[in-house]
């Protein structure tokens, strides 16, 4: 368990049941807006894959994930999502959407070696949205139009629920500033990534920080990223300046995927050539599935942000330590 942080004389302005109301609020109000800029169609998503299929995400490849057997196929073993990222692009060629069309789905994950804290859970649940486009839109430009899609929905968002509870002030800037790994390492040399994340946000508000995964002039990566599904020249983080807690949340994580060559070198720089091998790599090496971009948005982290709430345990049910459950219960923290 990480370090609880304790907002000096916090009280939620909404109670468990008002909570539970303003949270379908928030989630019906964004994933609307998600789907109309972004030209996405709302689909079903599995809760479990095969592992042997390569679909399931490795995040930073040390997560464990939960698997089980199943008694009437005869043992064989399924893995809880870690998350839909190359699913996704699989469904879209499986689905038959085409150049421009894109979907959106529900995706919950266990993630149980994850050190808990307010903006951490074991459980995770985002929306996760991917959609088509050309050989050609494999560019910069075609990432920071989409975040700027995604953005809009955010500021409509604190707009919409700034109307419903007169508590919530917006405090998103109109626009959300670029910045790449690199540039923000030039600037803060001295810092730690996540203290980098922190500064930069606190002085813009919000900002997208690009091109997460490859190593720096340093030497070593900014943060850790899977080397098959996004191309780690083409991806990036929504960051937001979050004054409840005075930190840098995350609320989203998006990039171009890889084609083929992107695809071999970053299975080459994370040392682990053998999952070119896997089904759903090969069907990129073999140029089978679409050229795609897809994200995923935090839900309960979006909820937490707009409800501005000091911890996601307010806005989600799971487990934590019973340190922290009588930590939250002393300051004021209802978890639901």
């Amino acid at each position: 368990m990480k370090d609880l942080m304790i907002p000096t004389n916090y009280v939620s302005a909404l109670n468990l049941h008002d909570t539970q109301i303003a949270i379908k609020t928030v989630k019906d109000f964004f994933q609307n807006q998600l789907a109309q800029h972004l030209h996405l169609t709302r689909v079903s998503a599995p809760l479990f894959v095969d592992p042997l299929s390569g679909l399931n995400d490795n995040l930073n490849g040390i997560e464990r994930p939960v698997n089980f057997d199943i008694k009437e196929q005869d043992g064989r073993i399924a893995e809880v999502v870690q998350s839909l990222a190359k699913w996704k692009r699989y469904a879209l060629k499986k689905y038959g959407f085409t150049q421009g069309e894109g979907i959106y789905t529900d995706m919950n994950a266990i993630r149980r070696d994850e050190d808990t804290d307010n903006i951490h859970s074991v459980f995770v649940d985002q929306w996760d949205w991917e959609k088509v486009i050309d050989r050609e839109d494999r560019t910069l430009d075609t990432l920071k139009n989409v975040v700027k899609n995604v953005y809009r929905c955010l500021k409509n968002t604190e707009k919409y629920m700034s109307i419903q509870y007169e508590y919530i002030e917006q405090i998103l800037p109109d626009s959300i500033y670029f910045i790449t790994t690199q540039e923000l390492a030039d600037i803060f040399p001295d810092n730690t990534p996540k203290e980098r994340e922190y500064y930069i946000a606190k002085a813009k508000g919000a900002v997208c920080i690009m091109k997460i995964g490859d190593k720096l002039e340093n030497g070593k990566p900014h943060d850790g990223r899977s080397p098959d599904y996004d191309d780690w020249s083409l991806n990036c983080d929504i960051v937001v300046y979050y004054p409840i807690l005075d930190i840098a949340l995350e609320l989203s994580s998006m990039g171009i995927r890889v084609d083929k060559d992107t695809l071999l070198a970053q299975l080459e720089k994370a040392g682990c050539t053998e999952r070119a091998n896997l089904p759903y790599q090969k069907a990129i090496i073999e140029e089978e599935l679409p050229f795609t971009i897809g994200g995923g948005i935090g839900q309960s982290r979006i909820c937490m942000f707009f409800l501005r709430k000091a911890h996601i345990g307010e806005v989600q049910s799971s487990l934590w330590p019973a340190a922290m459950e009588q930590e939250c219960a002393t300051n004021n923290i209802q978890l639901l």
